[in-house]
């Protein structure tokens, strides 16, 4: 054989397999590489947006949570201003309940000292009659002994 031949039937070769490749291997292998790009393109599109959605979402979280925060803290003091607030009117009422019960302490006070006048008067006017009993040595009957006890009180 001939090396000139050879060489036609080599390059003859060459050309066809170059066909077979540009015609049917390589517009599928070439659509294959572009899907791959567009799926990798997306995904790190995708994770851009996931980044971007995250750091949002963080955001708007520290946002709730200081917002919570500022509610929590409202709360707190309104609540103080609530237990400031009873504990003044529970000290308004003790001081109403002291002032009250120091009148009518008094008032019992006024009573007894009237009831002791009352009986000392009583006790005078049985010594007074106790007296002029002795005196007279006589015993008064009971119902002169009531109107003159009753008259001494009166007078006394």
């Amino acid at each position: 054989m001939n090396i000139g031949l050879t060489l036609i039937a080599q390059a003859l070769a060459f050309a066809g397999l170059i066909w077979i490749i540009a015609t049917k291997i390589w517009p599928p292998l070439l659509s294959a590489i572009e899907e791959r790009q567009k799926k990798i393109a997306e995904g790190l599109a995708a994770a851009d947006n996931s980044q971007k959605a995250l750091a949002q979402a963080q955001q708007s979280a520290d946002a709730a949570m200081r917002e919570a925060r500022g509610k929590a803290n409202e709360i707190i003091d309104q609540a103080h201003q609530r237990a400031s607030q009873i504990i003044e009117q529970a000290r308004t009422e003790a001081l109403a309940e002291a002032v009250r019960a120091k009148e009518l302490a008094q008032a019992e006070i006024a009573t007894a000292a009237t009831r002791a006048r009352e009986d000392l008067r009583r006790q005078v006017a049985v010594l007074a009659v106790a007296g002029a009993e002795r005196l007279l040595r006589r015993e008064v009957d009971a119902s002169a002994h009531k109107a003159l006890l009753d008259e001494l009180a009166a007078e006394i």
